[in-house]
């Protein structure tokens, strides 16, 4: 009998639930749904009606769950508040929901204003990225634009605020450089959003070495990401007195301390540079020798004060930079998604492509399938439709994914041997 009673009070014990549950179970059950969602929308054609209902079913939990994330960012607690919008933030890159947020997109805007006006640093850097998500779910229509306007004020307020959390600041200098480019309607939009960052890299000694604060260096980064982005939509005659009025700027960055600096500012140049011969303006003269020599430095540095890996990276990027700008030649990438892929073939395509993956983070390849956005931004024409059949013939099984591994593993084992063999001979 006492035996069956410990065993009785510890399954009891054992099955209650957690009151206290952690920030990372939240997030993951949002995902949870929406990976179950998706994967049943494959089965549900396969299977009986049963199924179908079964996927409607979850679609509704996941609906039901998004809302009471909208309604906890409005929670008195800071913990519970910074839980919604990480789920939020999870959910809206992951899926495209603009049906579902179409009639809700009023509500969250308040709600994320709130954030950002009465929250604490990251708080507000979470709120910033998930309006960012919004406008991108809302897309460049009026809808989109209408979320851009409400909040460019507020944005503009808590990045020129010095005395505001430097992850804050940074987070918005993405949202305002994102929901820009993809709502703004109007020239003077883009034209003052363009002058505000650019004060950020154009303050006297932010390329001096040390003269910028560890801190700060993201923000400079980000500032500069989200200008060179708008760069890309300006027009030609607004880019003509960027070019005279920041082109001598922007090789001072390259002597920063920050690595991540001074690769987006390589990047930047190297916009510029593509962006002037599109418009077939020259900017070869003494300066631009001056340049080339940075370049060659930064291409081929050694310093062992520096990182290995971040001198690898920076040795591999300027030096597709310093091709470019010598011979005109670009490095052309795949981006392969789903049954599709994309070329990214100019520095502009690059800068956007790497600006909509920072916020999307994993869930680009479904965005780039499916939102009519991204898909329209880099001319892949309308979704495809596919059905049941192609999908299961485009899938690789698990048994041939072993083949082909292994195979690839005996074949590079081969050729190492032979190479290792021949060494020896030589020694």
């Amino acid at each position: 009998m006492p035996r069956s009673r410990r065993a009785a009070r510890r399954a009891q014990s054992s099955a209650k639930p957690d009151s206290q549950a952690s920030d990372d179970e939240a997030v993951s059950e949002v995902l949870s749904h929406y990976s179950s969602a998706s994967e049943g929308a494959s089965l549900a054609e396969e299977g009986t009606g049963s199924e179908a209902v079964n996927e409607q079913a979850q679609e509704e939990e996941a609906e039901d769950k998004l809302k009471e994330y909208m309604d906890s960012i409005l929670d008195k607690s800071a913990k519970t508040r910074q839980a919604a919008l990480q789920s939020l933030r999870l959910a809206f890159s992951s899926k495209t929901l603009s049906e579902f947020l179409l009639e809700r997109r009023l509500t969250l805007t308040d709600s994320l204003e709130k954030c950002l006006k009465k929250g604490k640093g990251e708080e507000q850097a979470l709120a910033g990225t998930v309006l960012t998500l919004l406008c991108l779910q809302m897309g460049s229509g009026p809808e989109g634009e209408e979320v851009f306007r409400s909040l460019k004020p507020l944005l503009v307020s808590i990045l020129t605020d010095s005395t505001a959390s430097p992850i804050a600041r940074q987070s918005c200098a993405t949202a305002l450089g994102m929901c820009c480019y993809i709502a703004a309607a109007d020239l003077e939009d883009l034209v003052s959003c363009l002058s505000c960052l650019e004060d950020f890299f154009n303050t006297p000694g932010v390329g001096e070495g040390s003269s910028v604060p560890a801190q700060h260096s993201p923000l400079h980064c980000s500032a500069l990401q989200s200008w060179s982005l708008l760069l890309t939509i300006c027009p030609t005659s607004h880019i003509k007195s960027i070019l005279d009025n920041h082109w001598l700027k922007l090789p001072l960055l390259l002597s920063s301390n920050s690595i991540a600096l001074r690769i987006m500012a390589g990047e930047t140049i190297a916009l510029v540079f593509e962006l002037a011969q599109d418009m077939e303006e020259d900017l070869c003269h003494q300066d631009t020798e001056f340049l080339r020599a940075q370049l060659k430095v930064l291409a081929t540095e050694s310093n062992k004060y520096r990182a290995k890996t971040d001198r690898r990276k920076q040795r591999s990027i300027f030096r597709d930079i310093l091709r470019f700008i010598e011979s005109g030649e670009y490095q052309e990438e795949t981006i392969r998604f789903g049954l599709e892929c994309m070329y990214v073939d100019s520095w502009a395509r690059r800068r956007t492509y790497q600006a909509f993956k920072e916020v999307l983070g994993s869930g680009i390849h479904h965005h780039l399938q499916n939102s009519e956005l991204l898909r329209e931004i880099f001319g892949l024409g309308p979704p495809l439709v596919l059905d049941a059949a192609t999908l299961k013939a485009s899938k690789v099984s698990r048994f041939e994914k072993h083949l082909y591994n292994s195979a690839a593993f005996k074949a590079r084992t081969k050729a190492r041997s032979r190479v290792r063999d021949k060494r020896a001979d030589v020694l």
